[in-house]
């Protein structure tokens, strides 16, 4: 059984080929930008106020008024925990993030645990929420149920610290399968391929980023 996360399941559907690369041979590095990069050193920010009382660098004033409030709430905080699911042949079971048996794993970036209410908070750095993508927070939550039996209702946001955005979504214990299958598609063709050894490249807009450079799509990205 295949190990999988959110970011690695959307780099299939993006491109099984860019997927082989990356995680099957392992011949290529997708190395971090400068949008990456900021994304870490916001993520890093959040999470030291939260943990430690770190106070927010000023060039990340913005998130002020996202973060103060979080840190606030009543109840028990993780800050970038790591979480990771066996799936067996009754159900879902909690297990490490580097588990040889793990099936997905994630981290999700803030945790609040109020007895059986959870927030769930994953800091988001694009300039708008236009391509949000909720079923991020239902692989989430699906994950935290198994971990926290206690939790019965998650609510959880995508925070957009720079556009203040929260895309929003509740969800509750009695759905955790359904919050599990929402790639069962992507997942099906990723078997696949892995089955008969066929890695199909997807030309897509950001084929010139891709660090695949031997792909038939492949083309560099204009400089402006």
């Amino acid at each position: 059984m295949t190990a999988w996360s959110y970011s690695s399941i959307k780099t299939f559907d993006q491109c099984p080929k860019k997927y082989f690369h990356l995680k099957i041979v392992k011949d290529v590095k997708d190395t971090p930008g400068e949008a990456a990069d900021y994304g870490t050193a916001v993520h890093e920010a959040a999470e030291h106020y939260v943990k430690y009382g770190t106070p927010i660098p000023e060039k990340f004033a913005y998130m002020r008024p996202i973060v103060e409030p979080l840190a606030a709430k009543e109840g028990a905080k993780h800050t970038e925990l790591k979480l990771g699911v066996r799936k067996t042949d009754t159900g879902y079971e909690p297990t490490t993030f580097f588990a040889k048996d793990v099936w997905w794993r994630g981290i999700v970036d803030l945790l609040i645990v109020d007895n059986d209410i959870a927030f769930m908070i994953d800091y988001k750095t694009g300039k708008n929420a236009k391509y949000a993508d909720m079923k991020q927070l239902d692989l989430m939550a699906g994950a935290i149920f198994v971990h926290f039996p206690e939790v019965q209702k998650i609510k959880s946001a995508l925070a957009y610290v720079v556009s203040n955005e929260f895309p929003k979504k509740v969800h509750l214990r009695e759905k955790q399968d359904k919050y599990f299958s929402v790639f069962d598609e992507q997942l099906d063709q990723l078997d696949a391929a892995i089955g008969n050894g066929v890695w199909n490249p997807k030309s897509g807009p950001l084929c010139g980023w891709c660090p695949v450079v031997s792909c038939e799509h492949y083309k560099p990205p204009r400089r402006r």
